[in-house]
């Protein structure tokens, strides 16, 4: 097992920030749209990018919770 670097931490962040402003933007056009970037991504990736949609936006992840309630299911 490999401990990962701090910087290698830091990249990661920044692309699951990035994600998750992607995810919000495709909210806009639907469900399925953020469904499809999600697939995109690790198991990993796609939590963070969740928790980060829910701090940035909580009205639109409330919103996304309510149009799709098996969205839990995506993070497999």
């Amino acid at each position: 097992m490999t401990i990962p670097h701090e910087s290698d931490s830091i990249y990661w962040w920044e692309r699951v920030k990035y994600y998750a402003q992607l995810a919000i933007k495709r909210f806009e056009s639907g469900v399925e749209s953020v469904k499809e970037l999600l697939s995109t991504l690790t198991s990993d990736e796609r939590c963070g990018v969740m928790l980060k949609f829910d701090e940035v936006s909580p009205d639109k992840f409330a919103q996304l919770v309510t149009d799709a309630p098996d969205w839990v299911e995506w993070m497999g």
